[in-house]
């Protein structure tokens, strides 16, 4: 079970339901976009008007109103979630969460997400039959419920059935858009603005390292609520170093690469000192060691000149790994979360 944490909030608004907000209205608009940008088509039937009415129409507003039950249904898990991943999330730390945050939301959306919205309607409509039968508050209480209940369930479950048969046979052509038309136009661009951040946010690891004498306590998996004026101004400095970057890496600048090798062997030195200075003056300090390898692997390969396909392919999985790892560990404390801290 997790201890109660403390949501972070910024002038007076808390992130994580915020996040979840967000997270309600724009579900609905991107299952819009996807059925209607990719070309399906009915398995059964060549008729333009029902092709129309149900893969513009049906299936992503079955799609969008599953979604909608669940993140409302869910949100309070979601968002204690969010507030728990600070804890939780002890192998990344947490100068470079934003960076990894936000390669793990990309292939969330890309990947992840067209492939268990079906499953998630499915699941939502039978609750709502549940829920309309039952009256109870308890998400898939494990008491006997009547065969009226269950034939409900049932019944409101074919129509996310239905679409789901219906779309089933175009998850390749999904799969193959989302691969050529998304992923592989931005993964370059992505791989920039990521590897730019991430050494922008390393640069500003080193400050929070000198700043604490050696062992950043930003860095700790136990933060102070309070933080020094200095953490914002480094925040600030991290935010224009990564502008900096970002308009020397797009404009071809032969400086950017100084910078690179520069953030790699700060990463590294970083995470040696933090590891041996925290383990010194706590027993109980947990290394961010191998968060920083990931963050160390991810940069190291831009530096791989001597074989740029190696360094493309290494660009590539180092991304995916960052982002797996980063996802796992938020459904792993999305699935322990206590229902009473809820």
């Amino acid at each position: 079970m997790c201890s109660q944490i403390k949501s972070k909030q910024i002038k007076g608004i808390i992130l994580s339901r915020l996040i979840i907000l967000i997270s309600i209205i724009l579900v609905p608009i991107i299952i819009f976009l996807i059925f209607n940008l990719v070309e399906f088509k009915l398995w059964f039937s060549d008729s333009p008007a029902l092709n129309f009415w149900i893969l513009n129409i049906l299936c992503p507003l079955v799609f969008s109103i599953g979604w909608l039950f669940f993140l409302i249904l869910f949100a309070n898990r979601f968002s204690e979630t969010i507030d728990h991943m600070d804890k939780t999330v002890g192998v990344i730390p947490l100068r470079l969460r934003f960076f990894f945050g936000l390669n793990a939301l990309f292939i969330l959306f890309i990947f992840v997400f067209p492939l268990i919205t079906p499953i998630i309607a499915i699941l939502s409509f039978a609750s709502m039959a549940w829920r309309l039968t039952t009256f109870r508050k308890e998400v898939w209480d494990e008491s006997p419920v009547s065969f009226g209940t269950k034939f409900l369930m049932v019944l409101f479950s074919l129509l996310p059935i239905f679409c789901m048969i219906v779309i089933l046979p175009q998850y390749l052509i999904l799969s193959v858009f989302l691969w050529n038309t998304i992923w592989m136009p931005l993964l370059p661009l992505i791989f920039i603005i990521s590897v730019c951040l991430c050494t922008a946010l390393a640069i500003g690891s080193l400050f929070y390292l000198i700043a604490n004498k050696g062992v950043s306590e930003y860095e700790q998996i136990f933060v102070d609520t309070t933080e020094p004026k200095y953490v914002w101004n480094i925040r600030v400095l991290e935010f224009f170093l990564f502008l900096f970057f970002l308009f020397l890496a797009l404009g071809n600048f032969a400086l950017i690469d100084f910078f690179y090798y520069a953030g790699f062997v700060i990463v590294a030195f970083v995470a040696v000192v933090n590891f041996i200075n925290g383990k010194r003056r706590d027993v109980s300090f947990r290394s961010h060691f191998l968060g920083y390898l990931l963050a160390a692997v991810f940069m190291g390969s831009n530096l791989i000149i001597f074989n740029p396909a190696l360094a493309l392919v290494i660009q590539e999985w180092s991304l995916i790994i960052s982002a797996v790892v980063f996802i796992l560990v938020f459904f792993y404390t999305f699935l322990r979360m206590d229902e009473t801290e809820i």
